[in-house]
């Protein structure tokens, strides 16, 4: 039989064009309950969209597959990421963070970097962004942060005051300020942009040893950015550029790819670092941890369909395979709830049975059952843990994830003590943002480029007082009569802060 339209269901339907109409005679007509189709189509339209993410709400996809490169055995027992020319299968969101799903994506924003790998002990998932370190340490404050970064409740605008008023009052922020407004903030590709895991995660072994790790993904295209004027310009002629420049590009056949790099650190040395290793505002210099590659990651085909294969990707830090492991990072353990959380609400508490974000191997999950959208067909003996006739049995204490302690090790109580205080801002904060700032020197104007870019979003901040919190200097509470040190881009050089006041005084308007 020729291809033909039909139902939903399946029933072949003679006329997709046109709706049922009972006719009179004279050419008029009246429209029929029983016409299936029409009542099946507008009931859909009405409900074709979904809950867009609260982040991440604009981004292009792809597949590709995941190489094995080197011999990794020694630091992680993740099926994937052993046997030299192993290959996994990969799905990748990438993301801007702050706009809404039809904003530009050339706007100076972090961009998250999403990827799925479809293992054989199941599903790995990182969820990364595009800069090495994040505005916050404590989970407490992430809301905060995203709204002030998004429209304000009263004028449903973007709101300059709200988004200094907050970084000020969380000056461990100045790391990924001085790099979002760098030429770093405004990527000419999604091909071209590296990416970094920020959290500190664990590689485990079978015998219960693992290393601290930061992953990164490194561009093999290099990396290429805007400047200011060259971001706005092609906001306003294509806001969609970011995406149609990754989708043509697999299109032609020049497939991106990246290197999947680690940084490796013994739990014994974190103990006695410098910065705690569990701040997300902090880097590993490479100096002290250089970077070794574990495989290649190569994304080779578009979506056939965006909504079903990228729209309803879910992605999740709490998904991970033996082998692989959180820290104590506390953004991390936040994210590991609240991730999956989102999906539930987005696209309902069965997810993870969508193709999109199906796991190849076989799932045998009692701890789940039931609920909207069932896709999987479990029988009888998987309705609950321990049943006598099951033929499951539970994974090896060996799994790779670390055998259970009987006792807390000297190591675990030491973490417990880094992780239990984690607000305070000291002049560590500001080491690392002093030391990029030394290094955009190194680059023609480039320095001269961030101070224009945090220029430009803080001339629209009316309160002059709130703009002098963001040079960094001595200012004079009002209702507290009382001076108060605001330590922001003063704090990291103070030829920075003046420079930067006396360019953002001369447009203030």
């Amino acid at each position: 039989m020729p291809p033909h339209y039909t139902l939903a269901e399946g029933c072949p339907y003679p006329d997709a064009s046109t709706s049922v109409q009972l006719r009179d005679g004279r050419g008029g007509g009246l429209s029929l309950l029983q016409d299936t189709q029409l009542i099946e189509n507008l009931a859909h339209f009405s409900r074709e969209r979904i809950p867009e993410r609260v982040v991440h709400a604009k981004a292009a996809g792809a597949r590709g597959v995941f190489k094995v490169t080197n011999d990794n055995s020694d630091i992680t027992c993740a099926d994937f990421l052993n046997g030299v020319g192993k290959k996994t299968e990969c799905l990748v969101r990438i993301s801007t963070v702050g706009g809404e799903s039809g904003s530009s994506d050339t706007l100076r924003d972090i961009h998250g970097f999403s990827i799925k790998f479809f293992t054989e002990q199941g599903n790995q998932d990182f969820v990364f962004n595009n800069t090495p370190v994040f505005f916050i340490r404590d989970p407490q404050k992430f809301p905060s942060l995203n709204r002030s970064h998004k429209r304000h409740p009263s004028s449903h605008l973007p709101d300059a005051t709200m988004f200094w008023d907050f970084h000020t009052g969380s000056p461990e922020s100045i790391h990924q300020l001085m790099v979002l407004f760098s030429d770093r903030g405004t990527p000419a590709s999604l091909r071209q942009m590296h990416a970094y895991s920020g959290h500190t995660y664990k590689l485990t072994k079978e015998d219960g040893s693992f290393k601290y790790v930061k992953f990164h993904f490194r561009s093999k295209q290099g990396v290429k950015s805007f400047n200011r004027e060259e971001s706005e310009k092609i906001n306003g002629s294509n806001p969609d550029f970011l995406i149609q420049d990754m989708y043509e590009a697999i299109e032609r056949g020049e497939y991106p790819s990246w290197d999947l790099c680690v940084q490796i650190m013994d739990p014994k040395d974190a103990e006695s670092y410098k910065w705690n290793i569990f701040d997300m505002t902090k880097v590993w210099p490479h100096s002290d941890y250089p970077m070794r590659k574990l495989g290649q990651l190569t994304l080779n085909q578009n979506p056939r369909n965006y909504f079903a294969d990228i729209e309803q990707a879910a992605f999740s830090p709490s998904t991970m395979v033996p082998g692989i492991a959180p820290s104590a990072d506390p953004m991390l353990q936040a994210r590991m709830f609240a991730y999956p959380d989102a999906q539930r609400y987005r696209l309902g508490v069965n997810y993870q049975q969508l193709p999109t974000n199906r796991a190849r191997t076989n799932v045998y999950c009692p701890f789940e059952r039931d609920g909207a959208m069932t896709f999987y067909n479990y029988d009888g003996d998987t309705n609950y843990v321990g049943s006598s006739v099951s033929p499951a049995v539970f994974a090896s204490s060996s799994s790779g994830r670390g055998k259970v302690a009987s006792t807390i090790t000297e190591h675990e109580k030491w973490v417990g003590e880094v992780v239990s205080h984690i607000s305070p801002v000291e002049e560590q904060d500001y080491e690392q943002a002093r030391a990029l700032w030394n290094v955009l020197g190194r680059e023609d104007g480039h320095q001269d480029r961030l101070i224009g870019n945090v220029a430009d979003k803080v001339r629209l901040v009316k309160e002059g007082v709130l703009r002098k919190r963001v040079y960094g200097m001595f200012v004079l509470h009002e209702m507290l009569s009382m001076a108060d040190l605001i330590e922001m881009f003063g704090r990291v050089d103070a030829k920075l802060g003046k420079r930067l006041e006396e360019v953002t005084e001369k447009q203030v308007v």
